[in-house]
């Protein structure tokens, strides 16, 4: 995409607070919501180094969960805690006339789920994804939440009530919906104190090398909450595209994950809530592609993406259908 809507002279600008005078270079834009824009680009100094960067911004009015600058201090405070994440560079000022954002490194490797699980580039690196994986989960749930005060509280039970109101807002009849609602909220998992969670912690949102996990990705919904959840959003089918048999993202089992989470500091996982937060976070994606459907249909965004989400719905409830069943069983 060309790089009409990014002035490449102001962000040039904002850059010499930390690289010096230089030019950019080779801008595009990556995928992203209307509101959240993702651009890679490459910044050329004056003695001709270049640099793969990233800036990530909220142009106009914003409405999603957390701003750039929320994720810039989140961002800050995982690198902190030993989490593999993109170096930061800047946090935009109001003067830069950019929106609000900030610019980071780019990390290379590869994001696509279909190539990392199919690849042959990546044939090495899959066998070890899922432990790489469950040690990353544990550095991230020691991540100092004081060093983000902003952060809201996600448990279990808000969580539920949450996704209840959004599903009613649809005014339409989704039995599958209403029992794993009902069922969810009967098999409360036990209380844990509120730890710092990635609230997105899923393939697609890391960055793959032949050596395996790089960086992870998209920490805009980071919260409080039960660590769990990371580890059983990681494991909903939807997030093994198709590699259905590794339940752990498509790449490995949930004792690989597990193993590995112990392994890098984490408390060992009760199995029952895992599947808890596995029967919910499948719940909850066909919630979301319910809101994403409703988006382009009233017009909000019109995009072919956001509609062929609609039809994920049938999938998510016939998902949830299966685990339900399965904890009869």
């Amino acid at each position: 995409m060309a790089a009409s809507n990014l002035d490449t002279r102001a962000l040039a600008r904002a850059l010499e607070r930390v690289f010096g005078a230089g030019r950019i270079e080779g801008v595009r834009r990556l995928s992203g919501g209307a509101s959240r824009e993702t651009w890679s680009f490459e910044h050329v100094a004056a003695d001709g180094t270049a640099r793969g960067l990233v800036l990530r911004r909220d142009p106009g009015n914003h409405g999603g969960v957390s701003d750039r600058s929320t994720e810039y201090t989140v961002l800050a405070a995982a690198a902190a805690a030993g989490v593999p994440v993109p170096r930061l560079c800047l946090l935009l000022q109001v003067d830069d006339a950019l929106g609000r954002g900030f610019v980071m490194e780019r990390v290379e490797g590869e994001t696509i789920p279909r190539r990392i699980l199919r690849d042959q580039e990546y044939t090495a690196a899959r066998p070890r994804l899922a432990r790489q994986c469950g040690e990353v989960a544990a550095r991230i749930h020691r991540i100092d939440s004081a060093a983000v005060p902003s952060l809201a509280v996600q448990t279990a039970d808000v969580q539920l009530e949450q996704y209840r109101t959004v599903l009613d807002t649809f005014d339409e009849p989704h039995p599958a919906f209403e029992l794993g609602l009902r069922v969810l909220a009967d098999h409360l998992p036990p209380e844990r104190p509120p730890a710092f969670v990635h609230g997105d912690f899923r393939n697609g949102n890391f960055i793959v090398d032949r050596d395996g996990l790089r960086a992870v990705l998209d920490w805009e919904l980071a919260h409080l909450g039960d660590p769990t959840e990371d580890l059983g959003w990681l494991c909903v089918k939807s997030w093994r595209f198709g590699v259905v048999d590794k339940v752990a993202g498509g790449f490995g089992s949930v004792d690989q994950l597990l193993e590995g989470y112990e392994a890098g500091g984490g408390a060992p996982v009760d199995r029952a809530a895992l599947q808890w937060w596995i029967t919910l976070g499948t719940l909850k994606w066909g919630v979301i592609c319910m809101s994403q459907a409703f988006t382009h249909l009233n017009g909000v965004v019109r995009s072919v993406e956001l509609a062929t989400l609609g039809r994920r719905v049938a999938e998510m409830e016939w998902d949830l259908l299966e685990l339900l069943e399965g904890a009869r069983t």
